[in-house]
């Protein structure tokens, strides 16, 4: 089951904008979490986040790890010149169906397209049906193109949605190795919204850049360990090319309000020089958090 932290008043009228084409795993996680909202496709993750800055769609569905694959490239060079603000987190359960023409037998498949990753993530039942992998793009554009060329020898990988969506029939469902394959998608409007209630599950995001001296970031980070926050994520990353300039991305489990987190958040900036911190949003943490800890 799908689990998420929404914002309590999403933009109305406007749809929610996502990257990739209909039948799209983020396509699936907009209908999951907002099933009263149109949805608008986007190209490009860039082309996404505008279309919010542009007042075309509400919110944004972002896509930023996966369990198995790891980080989403380039996503965080992009958050944080967007100008939108985090109001949400989804957790999106990743289950990869083999799909094939209407009418088609398993038996009757010889290759199967997706994209890298869903074919990378349906090794081993892949091998067991013997199947050639081609790799597509994407994987609803892998399901669009098996839909209109019409070969029943030839299958895709990709979502349940998908196969509504393009009229194939699901030969074998839940193809994924891990049945923990998960996406987690950060909802980002042009509009801050921070939970009402301090004291309940928070995530508060951002990023920084410290000043270059010795043992920084070991100092820069002592005040959430002494103000008690949990950090459930810290990534750094290359500025402008340059081997140099490190940005460094924070997850913290508290509220942007709290007492604990504005005295870390002045510790922190004491290291980092003017206007380096950018707070990216402050928002409900999602359910899927706390499960089979």
């Amino acid at each position: 089951m799908a689990s998420s932290s929404t914002p309590s008043d999403p933009i109305s009228g406007l749809p929610i904008a996502y990257q990739g084409i209909p039948g799209a795993y983020s396509h699936l996680a907009c209908r999951n979490c907002f099933p009263e909202l149109e949805t608008l496709a986007c190209p490009s993750f860039e082309d996404m986040l505008q279309a919010v800055v542009d007042g075309e769609a509400g919110l944004a569905m972002v896509p930023v790890e996966n369990s198995v694959a790891g980080r989403v490239a380039d996503i965080h060079h992009l958050l944080p010149s967007s100008g939108l603000s985090i109001t949400g987190e989804h957790f999106q359960p990743v289950n990869h169906h083999l799909l094939g023409v209407k009418g088609t037998k398993l038996e009757q498949l010889t290759a199967v397209k997706s994209h890298a990753q869903g074919l990378a993530q349906c090794r081993k039942a892949l091998r067991q049906l013997g199947l050639q992998r081609i790799i597509h793009p994407d994987t609803a554009g892998a399901a669009a193109e098996v839909a209109e060329i019409g070969d029943p020898s030839v299958g895709a990988i990709a979502s349940s949605l998908a196969a509504e969506i393009y009229g194939l029939d699901v030969l074998k469902a839940k193809m994924e190795d891990a049945d923990t394959n998960t996406t987690r998608m950060l909802i980002m409007s042009r509009t801050p919204s921070y939970p009402v209630d301090i004291s309940a599950p928070a995530i508060t995001t951002l990023i920084f850049r410290l000043r270059s001296v010795p043992a920084a970031l070991y100092k820069a980070l002592g005040g959430f360990a002494t103000n008690g926050i949990n950090l459930t994520k810290l990534e750094s990353y290359m500025l402008d090319g340059h081997f140099t300039a490190a940005q460094f991305y924070i997850d913290a489990e508290t509220h942007i309000h709290s007492e604990a987190f504005q005295n870390a958040l002045e510790e922190l900036q004491f290291y980092c020089p003017k206007d380096a911190v950018n707070i990216l949003g402050c928002y409900p943490a999602g359910a899927a958090r706390y499960q089979n800890i």
